[in-house]
């Protein structure tokens, strides 16, 4: 079976290496860099200076201790002194080093933290637009493994990096001050390598780039996956899904392999110019040892030196290898922060006072795509306390109306006004908080009944959600399952059939008590007897209330007081059940189809 999946959002990011964004990623310490500020100076003070002098120790030791020279004796007196010295600041580079372990694998991890909330954050804030073009799974892999492949930069490698440099700088100025034509010569090598990793940057950035498309497209199949496994198994194709998921996976691990190898091509470089710059240091030492421009003992600490050098330069190299697979995480978590809402909130938005429920549109015209309208011209009129049903054919716009009174979308012409307040100019906490929406697709979350109820007001006391639970008929099925409201359920209610998920919902939508409730598609998946007595119900829960009813099943709007038909986007006709069924026309045609249907 041939299969193609297009992700509008994972492509490579064209872009050159952008060190302003470094700067935006590692912003997130800017709370704790007092945090940062004294784990620096603690190893600065304690680790590095202890392992400065160390070396210079041991040049005294074997200079003035063990080989004074001129014919001397050895200073035992001086040698244990010097050893005794050593030994403390090994100590202390130790402590150094534990206290510097523990508190930047903190740090690191409330940036994470922090950077995970501002992303989870802004993505509630985006507009249904956004979703409607990105699958679950790609989303899912930028706030999971996108943030979690900057955990250990920003665990470890920040600090580590402000101190290797400082590191770097202090044998830098010791090897000049100790030798420094020997100093030059072995740091000579040093721009030789900068060169080389310089070229390998581009490559390894945009490699672990496609490595992160692919991980995200493997996520979005399998999140696709679990949820359509009911038809996929119906249909027998667990063999093509299985196979299809293994090419997605071959390409992931030769797309990982391929950014793995540039990646590992850091360390033989810094291995080669390493071993190059010692070759030097031996060469060169030995020459100048041998002209008596040096003792054994500078040569010994030059070598110690030197190989602490390189140990900085190394954990660089490292860090700079890990920062480039940062670079290409942090741009698909900035591609998301940086996202704009398409129903964007007015910097001097008001707070919607409490409505009595007047609806408007005035001129209302939008569609989904610029060259498809879904609702042309619409002008409607609703007053306090209708109760209104949208009807049409499937496509006709029953659903975008509801949309942009609730706005998930923002209309291209005209504006819906609730109260006579345009709903672009309110906060949109404000506007939904007083809008209630019962789906078709109801969506139960993992928990107890109890809270998925009182998910419509969390302030809720337990007895509100159980008249709430009793005003829609769910109680009884309620109190009947093992453990009543408290019974858990698993993401999406699996365990409780489509009617019971819809009375939930119902009922967690009449508990946040709106003053207008949109029901969509509401009582579809509802049997018939159960609907019948839900309606008595409904009736008396939308008193006072201004509801609209979207519905394909024509029965579950005959009491509305005004229907309207719409028919790819236009208003065609307007009354109630009585006016239209008198007259030829769109809605007179629906029911005697539906009848026609039933009655076959």
């Amino acid at each position: 079976m041939s299969r193609k999946f297009v992700y509008q959002d994972d492509e490579l990011i064209e872009k050159p290496f952008n060190w302003k964004q470094v700067g935006r990623l590692f912003s997130f310490f800017r709370p704790y860099r007092a945090g940062v500020a004294k784990v620096v100076f603690v190893m600065t003070v304690f680790g590095m200076l202890s392992r400065l002098a160390i070396p210079f120790l041991m040049s005294k030791a074997i200079d003035g201790a063990i080989s004074p020279g001129d014919g001397q004796k050895g200073d035992f007196t001086l040698l244990a002194a010097l050893v005794a010295a050593m030994l403390v600041l090994y100590g202390l580079r130790w402590w150094a080093q534990h206290y510097t372990i523990a508190h930047t694998n903190l740090i690191g991890q409330k940036v994470v933290f922090d950077l995970r909330t501002a992303l989870f954050k802004h993505i509630q804030s985006l507009s249904f637009r956004f979703f409607d073009k990105r699958p679950a799974g790609s989303v899912l892999v930028r706030v999971t493994n996108d943030v979690n492949s900057l955990q250990d930069m920003f665990s470890n490698g920040v600090v580590n990096t402000v101190i290797d440099i400082l590191q770097l700088i202090g044998i830098s100025i010791i090897l000049l001050v100790l030798e420094p034509k020997l100093g030059l010569a072995v740091m000579i090598t040093v721009p030789l390598m900068f060169i080389v990793s310089t070229s390998l940057r581009k490559r390894i950035r945009f490699a672990w780039q496609v490595v992160r498309i692919k991980q995200s497209r493997i996520n979005s199949h399998l999140n696709e996956s679990i949820q359509g496994m009911r038809v996929t198994q119906s249909f027998v194709q667990e063999k093509e899904n299985k196979q299809f998921f293994e090419s997605m996976n071959h390409g992931n691990i030769r797309s990982w392999n391929t950014a793995s190898a540039l990646n590992q091509l850091f360390g033989p470089v810094i291995e080669v110019t390493s071993a190059v710059g010692t070759l030097i240091l031996l060469a060169y030492g030995t020459y100048l040892i041998q002209s008596d421009a040096m003792t054994v003992g500078v040569l010994v600490a030059f070598i110690t030196y030197v190989g602490s050098f390189w140990e900085p330069i190394n954990r660089l190299g490292m860090m700079y290898s890990q920062l480039l697979i940062a670079m290409s995480s942090s741009e698909r978590i900035f591609e998301y922060l940086d996202e704009k809402s398409a129903v964007p909130e007015k910097p001097d938005a008001i707070a919607m006072p409490p409505i009595r429920g007047a609806v408007r549109f005035e001129g209302v015209t939008f569609g989904y795509e610029t060259d498809r309208p879904a609702l042309k011209g619409i002008d409607l009129d609703i007053q306090p306390g209708m109760s209104v049903a949208l009807v049409g054919h499937t496509g006709s716009g029953k659903s975008t109306i509801v949309n942009l009174l609730c706005r998930f979308y923002d209309t291209v012409e005209g504006k819906v006004l609730l109260d006579g307040i345009d709903v672009r100019d309110v906060t949109i906490e404000s506007l939904r908080s007083q809008v209630g929406i019962v789906l078709q697709d109801t969506f139960i979350f993992s928990g107890t009944i109890r809270d998925n109820i009182r998910y419509g007001r969390p302030s809720a006391s337990d007895a509100e959600v159980e008249a709430a639970a009793r005003s829609v008929l769910a109680h009884d099925f309620i109190t009947h399952l093992p453990d009543g409201y408290d019974t858990q359920v698993e993401e999406r209610g699996s365990a409780l059939s489509v009617g019971q998920r819809q009375l939930i919902s119902f009922a967690r939508a009449l508990l946040a008590n709106p003053r207008v409730l949109i029901l969509d598609e509401a009582t579809a998946s509802i049997d018939t007897e159960t609907e019948m007595r839900i309606q008595e119900a409904l009736g008396t829960l939308l008193e006072g209330r201004t509801s609209f009813i979207v519905a394909h099943r024509l029965s579950t709007i005959r009491h509305a007081d005004r229907i309207v038909v719409l028919d790819h986007g236009v208003i065609v006709e307007q009354g109630n059940h009585e006016e239209l069924m008198q007259r030829p026309g769109h809605y007179r045609n629906l029911v005697d189809a539906q009848y026609r249907v039933l009655s076959a």
